[in-house]
């Protein structure tokens, strides 16, 4: 009885193996990640530290008006409300 190996000729299972490792680590390096911070994200996130801000000088406030300490400049109101009106 004859065998012939013609299907098997220079055949090596773990070439594909390797191939598709190699292929998959050639992929992994070229792959960069990006990220795209919308306008309105950046929008958002500047109007959140706006906030903060007000939070904190309303807090300061409270504190100088708790203790007695605040005092009101009636020329520095007046100069805020024509500004506002001249707007």
């Amino acid at each position: 009885m004859k065998i012939n190996n013609l299907g098997s000729v220079n055949v090596n299972p773990y070439r594909k193996n390797l191939e598709k490792q190699t292929a998959a680590a050639t992929k992994s390096q070229t792959k960069e990640d990006k990220v795209e911070i919308s306008s309105k994200a950046i929008d958002l996130q500047q109007s959140n530290e706006v906030v903060k801000a007000r939070q904190e000088k309303v807090q300061a406030i409270k504190a100088q008006v708790e203790s007695g300490n605040y005092t009101i400049d009636p020329k520095a109101i007046a100069k805020g409300l024509v500004e506002f009106y001249k707007k």
